[in-house]
């Protein structure tokens, strides 16, 4: 389980699992929740049953699994009441397009989505589905209509998928689920608090087809979007082109370019407590953009660049500065880098993480940080970016308020 640390056990899970390959992930899910202390009660759908039968949950759990909005077996008929009073938590996973979509709208023609509606404890998705159907506009409206009623998504992850096409839309591993939903709840260590974020990759364009760009999935940007909300933080979440749904509440600016970005920044930074730059802006821009796609005439070409603005030094030396966290992907010498970057670009803290080397870094759901500040380092071990995200926060509370003791909120 990767050392996680998890909060109160013996939580009561309620578990439904949906139809789809990603079904086989969910028995191993039981085991771990199980294996935290946690009781944990199935329920299936119709489609779920053509992957998984009731009797593997059955096994893993140690209750009898669900299946069946009427059941003649259960007092009143009333299952469904009793199976949403019962539970701690209501955990989805695998959770279908068509599930979340039923969700989404107040649909309830079976158990699980009659249970979405019946419940009044926390409800938590884990999607699962085809790239396509992951990055459908109407899919990516219904969860942000959820995530609106205070449903929390976790993942999916990309990668390649049943059908043999890559892309978003696997579900997270059970692991990171199960450490998701028993971390420790986040303190509002940033209630009060203004905060920008600046997160994934920005596009440089070359004509109407092609664009410079670079393998910044957004991921740990759009994490600590999200954890920094769940902190009580007012966040401006300024993003590139990603495959990602942000937080509900977060006040989302959409942007392309780096120069679009630098506009955005600036323009927003002024009330700002704390500036977090997690984006992979380019460093440079063409000099030029043919209006016309660039066709091929010879052997060789060469393209024309010019400098993009460096944002963080920009924001680092306004005269009114906030408090302003770097970020650093290294492929070698990390530590000389981000020290030089932090001390260059008179940063307040900046976060480096190994790219290139194996787990963790660029389009992984994994990373690890080593954080660095004027006097002093910490480092922050291999884990989910959602606990990352948590953890940098935290260290960037702590030093904020022993850097400004008097504008504790």
């Amino acid at each position: 389980m990767h050392n996680l640390r998890y909060a109160i056990i013996n939580k009561r899970i309620l578990l439904g699992v949906c139809g789809g390959i990603a079904a086989y992930k969910s028995a191993e899910l039981v085991r771990l929740l199980r294996k935290q202390h946690c009781q944990v009660r199935v329920i299936m759908t119709r489609a779920a049953q053509q992957f998984l039968t009731p009797l593997t949950f059955q096994a893993l759990s140690g209750n009898p699994v669900h299946t069946e909005l009427f059941d003649a077996e259960q007092e009143q008929a009333m299952g469904h009441i009793h199976l949403a009073r019962w539970a701690d938590i209501l955990l989805i996973a695998p959770a279908s397009a068509n599930t979340l979509a039923k969700m989404a709208h107040g649909l309830a023609d079976d158990l699980l989505s009659t249970l979405y509606l019946a419940a009044d404890c926390p409800v938590w998705v884990a999607p699962a589905m085809n790239q396509a159907m992951w990055h459908k506009p109407v899919t990516q409206d219904n969860l942000a209509r959820l995530r609106r009623h205070g449903v929390r998504v976790i993942g999916p992850a990309t990668g390649e998928q049943a059908c043999g096409e890559q892309g978003f839309g696997r579900m997270s591993e059970p692991e990171q689920i199960c450490g998701q939903l028993l971390a420790p709840p986040t303190q509002p260590v940033l209630q009060g608090r203004k905060l920008m974020i600046s997160a994934g990759p920005t596009r440089e364009p070359l004509d109407p087809v092609r664009f410079i760009s670079n393998r910044s999935s957004g991921k740990m940007g759009y994490a600590l979007a999200e954890a920094a909300i769940r902190a009580g933080a007012d966040v401006t979440l300024i993003s590139g082109p990603v495959n990602l749904s942000a937080p509900a509440t977060a006040k989302l600016i959409k942007v392309e370019t780096a120069l679009q970005m630098y506009e955005a920044v600036i323009g927003h930074i002024a009330d700002c407590d704390i500036y977090i730059g997690a984006a992979a802006v380019a460093d440079y821009r063409p000099t030029q953009v043919e209006a016309r796609k660039i066709k091929k005439q010879h052997e060789h070409g060469m393209i024309a660049l010019e400098k993009n603005p460096d944002i963080i030094a920009v924001v680092a030396g306004l005269p009114d500065k906030p408090f302003v966290v770097g970020f650093a992907a290294e492929t070698d010498d990390l530590e000389n880098y981000a020290t030089g970057k932090l001390r260059n670009k008179n940063l307040d803290m900046i976060a480096a993480n190994w790219v290139g080397q194996g787990e963790g870094g660029f389009d992984s759901d994994r990373n690890a940080l080593q954080v660095y500040w004027p006097g002093g380092k910490k480092n922050l071990a291999m884990t989910d970016k959602q606990q990352l995200a948590a953890q940098l926060l935290n260290l960037i509370a702590e030093r904020l308020n022993e850097k400004n003791p008097a504008q504790n909120p």
